[in-house]
């Protein structure tokens, strides 16, 4: 009985968020900021780079900031300084603190205390670069870091230790030689990801000429991106970016999603121009604390996403870099999201729970465990019910 009372408040609890009333987002001429703005400029992503909130006393126009954000964008300095699209601006709500949109971009004073086992590179990536920029730690596959650049920090980037300070970024047009020339030289390699920072803030020509040079490579078969500029930066996907991608095609693109509310008619439009144009979308997604760890929100992001044809790939638990404790949920609730989401929708819509083992193990996949004994031919199992079954070999 008491299970059961305690079942019916969580479900009503779900219910309630789900249906919760949401600001939606403002329309751009409705902050101070931007209300002389032209609606060609505002579609024009060299002028969202340019006007990115990087001040107090912007974001102070934006918001009605709290304490710990005030202090926390006090301490952001250097890398992981504080960087927002005007786009992204839009769509925080200015008087919830714990607006998602709002807490994924904004500093807040936790950043600055270091947690228990957190570290400055806690996948390890530097012990396993054989060249600048690349790390090579999967036998046929390698990841290309190819800029410091983003069009957001998001506040729980586990690459906070290389990403922003424009000013200290390397823009050196040969800055990828030693790790093309390591590809080259290793025929085991046919899988290249390009990631960062993002590929995507890169002019088209300068992305254009690193992807010309990773296709002509013989033995790589296989070419994807990881961006989140679709989600932060939408008005970057341009016909020409899409032409210039083509050119170096077939390339999968995976998009840094993580919550509902970042799936806007803007972000939408992107995604549908890069499917539209053949490109296979995937989505990976961070688990962090008071944004997507209920599973019904993470049931309605991954339903969302499959109607913009953005496949849920990937879940990961928020790993530990400095800095990040508060965004970090246990991995039980991890668990208990895809025990909510198998058998109770799609298989499309449900990705793998990885967590990225500290210090260089590569990504682990975690489940709910539907084995309940084996012996020599047989196999007891449970599905999402609950109800068990005998499987004979």
């Amino acid at each position: 009985m008491d299970n059961t009372i305690a079942d019916n408040q969580k479900l009503l609890t779900e219910s309630q968020i789900i249906s919760r009333p949401v600001r939606r987002s403002l329309d751009y001429q409705q902050i101070s900021l931007y209300k002389d703005v032209n609606p060609l400029d505002w579609e024009d992503w060299h002028w969202q780079m340019k006007h990115r909130v990087t001040k107090l006393e912007q974001i102070s126009q934006i918001v009605k900031l709290t304490s710990e954000e005030e202090e926390g964008i006090k301490n952001a300095r250097g890398r992981m300084a504080m960087a927002i699209t005007p786009y992204w601006a839009t769509l925080m709500d200015g008087d919830d603190p714990s607006c998602p949109i709002r807490r994924q971009a904004i500093p807040e004073v936790y950043e600055f205390q270091v947690g228990p086992h957190e570290m400055v590179d806690p996948c390890g990536e530097d012990t396993d670069s054989p060249a600048p920029h690349l790390v090579h730690r999967y036998p046929d596959r390698v990841l290309l870091l190819s800029t410091e650049q983003c069009a957001m920090y998001c506040r729980h980037c586990t690459r906070r230790r290389l990403v922003g300070d424009e000013a200290n970024s390397d823009t050196n047009a040969n800055r990828w030689d030693a790790a093309l020339d390591y590809i080259r030289s290793n025929k085991k390699i046919r899988d290249v990801l390009i990631s960062g920072g993002d590929p995507f803030t890169y002019e088209d020509e300068v992305l254009g000429d690193l992807l010309k040079k990773i296709r002509a490579i013989p033995h790589v078969e296989f070419l994807r991106i990881g961006t989140r500029i679709p989600v932060t930066l939408p008005q970057r996907i341009t016909e020409r970016l899409i032409s210039t991608l083509k050119k170096s095609g077939p390339i999968w693109i995976s998009i840094h999603f993580n919550h509902p509310k970042e799936i806007t008619k803007r972000t939408r439009i992107a995604c549908e121009m890069l499917a539209d144009a053949g490109f296979p979308l995937g989505s990976q997604t961070v688990l962090l604390k008071g944004i997507n760890d209920r599973p019904c929100i993470m049931r309605k992001l991954v339903h969302d996403l499959l109607k913009i044809r953005v496949r849920p790939y990937y879940i990961y638990q928020c790993d530990l870099v400095r800095g990040t404790q508060h965004f970090r949920t246990s991995v039980k609730e991890g668990i208990n999201i895809i025990e909510k989401l198998r058998g109770y929708t799609s298989g499309y819509a449900v990705p793998t729970y990885v967590i990225d083992a500290p210090g260089g193990g590569g990504k682990i996949p975690v489940n709910p465990n539907y084995i309940i004994s084996q012996t020599k031919g047989k196999y007891v199992l449970r599905n999402y019910e609950n109800k068990v079954f005998t499987y004979l070999e």
